[in-house]
């Protein structure tokens, strides 16, 4: 990877450049993300749908409704 990065970072494509010295700044993050088993999907899921509840809610409940919206039912008080 390292090498591709290197020979794209030398080419005289502008696009291809960017990405490439944005991929060697994270890295440390790119090669965790292929070689290891662990994503953070879960998390990310949950909070799109927290936003995507708020945005639709807006303006139209309390903040009783949206945390019975938000939480799960083994969650709530």
């Amino acid at each position: 990877m390292d090498e591709w990065i290197d020979d794209a970072i030398d080419t005289e494509l502008t696009a291809i450049t960017r990405f490439a010295s944005v991929l060697r700044r994270d890295i440390d993050a790119v090669k965790n993300a292929i070689e290891l088993p662990w994503s953070n999907g879960q998390a990310e899921g949950q909070i799109n749908r927290l936003k995507m509840l708020k945005r639709a809610m807006y303006g139209r409940a309390g903040p009783e409704l949206m945390g019975a919206r938000m939480l799960p039912l083994n969650h709530r008080i």
